[in-house]
């Protein structure tokens, strides 16, 4: 196996394998160029060519940050405000209508625990998979192998060590289940939505 072939699938390599350094100045080049532009258009050009994939209606604040940028996955209606950072040596999945509010930091890279190991510069990664409907707030931590469901709120100033499951509102170092998300928290913020959109048919 390649260097790049061990990385994505979880096993020990080096990251200064020529394969992974040309990757490497590749994000570089890219993101210089989405610090420069002040143009949307242009923003989201740069941004389809260095993720993986993206899909409709995204918009990601700069200044953004990745190690490698090709092994993001993002589905439709996506934000990312400023300061956003995404290593991703191991695959990062994320659904649709994901909220990140400022400087969340997803975590695929990892190193070994024995320090003889870590020393020889091996290293390792674990995907992330988020799921669709998910709001992550500011200056949260996801870190590596995490699994978060769908319609999830993270609260901010989180660090996310374990897998979360669907529906719920989870905070907290180490981050934890709170409660489950309601019919009742459903019911209330409709309640709100409808009464600013009869406001807004008022004054139109």
């Amino acid at each position: 196996m390649t260097e790049k072939e061990r990385m994505l699938a979880g096993k020990l390599y080096r990251a200064n394998d020529p394969e992974l350094l040309a990757g490497d100045r590749r994000k570089w080049e890219l993101t210089r160029r989405l610090d420069q532009t002040t143009a949307p258009e242009e923003v989201r050009a740069i941004l389809r060519e260095l993720l993986g994939s993206i899909g409709r209606n995204f918009w990601i604040q700069p200044p953004f940050y990745c190690d490698y940028g090709s092994n993001i996955h993002i589905g439709d209606h996506f934000f990312a405000n400023y300061g956003c950072v995404i290593l991703d040596p191991g695959e990062v999945t994320i659904g649709d209508h994901v909220f990140l509010a400022p400087r969340v930091s997803i975590y695929t890279a990892t190193h070994p625990i024995d320090a003889g190991v870590r020393n020889s510069e091996l290293e390792y990664a674990k995907p992330v998979r988020i799921g669709s409907s998910v709001w992550i707030g500011g200056n949260s931590v996801i870190n590596p192998g995490v699994t978060i469901g769908d319609n999830v709120v993270v609260g901010s100033g989180s660090v996310v060590t374990k897998d979360l499951p669907s529906g719920v509102i989870a905070a907290g170092n180490p981050c934890r289940v709170l409660r489950k998300i309601t019919r009742e928290d459903r019911l209330y913020w409709e309640a709100q939505a409808a009464e600013y959109w009869s406001e807004r048919d008022t004054m139109e």
